[in-house]
């Protein structure tokens, strides 16, 4: 009984933070910053529709049509029907964005993250996010915000990262909202308000961002910001990790185990765990290995508990590291 409460009372306590559901949302990686943008992409390519080849356009921008030139980054940024090529994308988009075309200048903040054609810079990149941002690209306030949230290329200010996820959120980027959810929740560039964290929590789960459903649900179950609520915290974390996030997979889980808006059901609460662990939710490994540890929806097996302890443990987790310890001592 004792191992249980050990299960349920410390994840209860560390579940928000330890699916990494706390962390910002980040637009900037190389292998991502394709998918995150690619409604502005469509625009670009809906854009250039209008023009019957990469010739015409380039001929139209050379004639100094900046718009063209923006469209023709775009092909060259996408790869969309020419030979993808960030040189000729950067070079195209600094064009523009120095046209005041800002799309250009979030585009081209990108490839300075990314060192997509040019020499990565960060101090570059916050420059053209900030113009991007300045002429109302929301994108271009939220990516300047992770830059002062990381404190790459700007000195570390989470007051301004704050303030620009505040400005991308009213901008239409739920990504934003998400982000500032954050800022309140945890109290770091503004005063802690879990009831404005809440708000904004919703505000990006309705417009499709997973984390925010599940950090959402987390609120529910433990009543900050709104009254406890265990049955809407499972709708939360059922919907996220139906959707394929595996956090929210944990978290439904955790409800499970401790009989929290639906029936107790260990099986089930192994069985959700184990997607979760399997889905790289390091959380989820350790609450799997307890299970096992418990014979709590599991069969005991010890050995099998000190493996996923081991996989928590790999990724991050220092429970994992320090449960797998316990039995590697204990001959497991």
């Amino acid at each position: 009984m004792k191992n249980t409460c050990f299960l349920l009372l410390l994840t209860v306590s560390l579940a928000l933070s330890a699916c990494g559901d706390n962390k910002p949302a980040s637009k900037e990686n190389a292998e991502d910053a394709l998918t995150q943008v690619s409604d502005i992409l469509e625009q670009e390519q809906d854009s250039a529709k209008a023009f019957k080849s990469s010739e015409l356009l380039e001929q139209s921008c050379n004639k100094g049509d900046l718009k063209a030139c923006a469209t023709l980054a775009g092909r060259y940024y996408s790869g969309f029907e020419v030979e993808q090529d960030y040189t000729k994308a950067a070079q195209l988009y600094e064009r523009a964005c120095n046209g005041d075309i800002a799309l250009s200048c979030f585009f081209l903040g990108l490839l300075y993250v990314n060192a997509h054609g040019v020499e990565q810079s960060y101090n570059q990149a916050a420059k053209f996010y900030e113009q991007a941002c300045n002429g109302g690209v929301a994108e271009g306030c939220f990516n300047l915000g992770l830059l002062y949230d990381n404190g790459q290329g700007v000195k570390q200010d989470y007051a301004q990262a704050a303030k620009l996820y505040k400005q991308a959120c009213n901008g239409g980027d739920t990504q934003g909202c998400y982000n500032l959810g954050n800022a309140y929740d945890n109290g770091q560039g503004v005063k802690q308000d879990y009831t404005q964290a809440a708000k904004l929590f919703e505000q990006a789960c309705n417009g499709g961002v997973a984390q925010g459903c599940s950090n959402l649900g987390v609120l529910y179950a433990n009543g900050q910001g709104v009254k406890q609520n265990y049955a809407q915290a499972v709708k939360l974390y059922e919907q996220v990790c139906n959707s394929g996030d595996a956090t929210g997979c944990n978290n439904l889980g955790l409800s499970y185990a401790k009989g929290q808006g639906v029936r107790q059901n260990y099986a089930q609460a192994a069985k959700l765990f184990e997607q979760a662990c399997n889905g790289g939710v390091a959380m989820g490994c350790y609450n799997l290995g307890v299970s096992y540890e418990n014979g709590q929806g599991k069969q005991q097996d010890l050995s099998t508990a000190k493996e996923y302890f081991g996989k928590a443990c790999d990724l991050g987790d220092q429970q994992g590291c320090d449960a797998y310890k316990k039995l590697n001592i204990q001959g497991y």
